[in-house]
């Protein structure tokens, strides 16, 4: 579990040291470039910085032990760090929008022709490090990481439709001088998409539904071999940060007395926390089997 702990925050880390890096880039070379999509560009990845330290903090804050105030732990805390990352999208998107409407109105100088080549540059490290992070996500089992991966695609995303709109200004040249700010335009709405698609697992997460189907599958096929076990008869899944707690009604002999079912109960309990280290918790509930009533 401390080596889980250890890859989500040095990936959260990761995050931060690149987008400061990126924001940086895209400013500087949107305010001299005269490209009003990089520097909304810029705006977002400011907003993934600030995202991305929280997915730090939250990461900590989640991995914490249980206590007296919170016998769970403290997993729930990352699923509410996934919402701040929402709103720190829903922001970036809101004020992109905002600002290019208000350039729309505006005359604009063609954006100089080297940003394509700081937008493709961007592209391709955005799209990697979104590769990277939901892969370490996926692995860890980290709703927030994911969220921050996500970020990543967005980001990659806004910056691939910012080339396009600047590509247009040269490739048909007249009165195309503004598709550099409808492009920023469309972003947004692409950045509040993956805004959604953030936020929906997360509140699963937090409503605790039902949708860990082949965690349990495998934890109904490992109980059985456990000497005593004659069936499970129900079996939830709660996720609590990157490890859940799991509730059982557990099926045995309805003739044996009150001490070997608590000996197979916790043979059951110690074999699957051993074979699946990421729970943290399973209570167990003892059910006579059908046919020892």
């Amino acid at each position: 579990m401390k080596k889980r702990l250890l890859q989500a925050k040095r990936t959260a880390l990761l995050s931060v040291v690149t987008n400061t890096f990126l924001a940086a880039s895209k400013g500087f070379a949107g305010i001299i470039g005269h490209s009003d999509a990089l520097i909304a560009d810029a705006i977002e990845s400011c907003a993934d910085i600030f995202s991305s330290l929280l997915v730090l903090f939250g990461i900590h804050y989640a991995s914490k032990p249980p206590d007296e105030d919170h016998p769970y732990g403290h997993g729930k805390a990352e699923p509410l760090i996934t919402f701040a990352v929402v709103g720190f999208l829903l922001i970036s998107a809101t004020i992109i929008a905002v600002e290019s409407i208000r350039h729309l109105s505006e005359a604009q100088e063609q954006p100089a022709f080297f940003t394509l080549y700081v937008l493709a540059a961007i592209i391709l490290i955005k799209e990697l490090s979104f590769q990277y992070v939901y892969r370490k996500g996926q692995q860890i089992n980290s709703t927030s990481l994911k969220a921050d991966a996500w970020h990543h695609r967005s980001d990659a995303l806004s910056s691939l439709i910012a080339f396009l709109g600047i590509l247009a200004t040269f490739l048909f040249g007249e009165g195309f001088e503004k598709a550099d700010d409808w492009a920023a335009l469309i972003a947004s709405f692409f950045i509040v998409y993956n805004a959604y698609r953030i936020f929906r697992p997360a509140l699963g997460e937090i409503m605790d539904e039902h949708t860990h189907h082949e965690l349990i599958d495998e934890i109904r096929t490992e109980a059985v071999k456990v000497p005593g076990v004659l069936g499970i008869e129900k079996c939830w899944a709660r996720k609590n940060g990157m490890t859940y707690v799991v509730d059982l009604h557990l099926e045995i002999d309805g003739n044996l007395s009150v001490t070997e079912g608590h000996g197979i109960s916790h043979a059951l309990k110690d074999h699957l926390m051993t074979i699946f280290p990421y729970l943290t918790e399973v209570l167990i509930h003892i059910e006579p089997a059908p046919e020892h009533y």
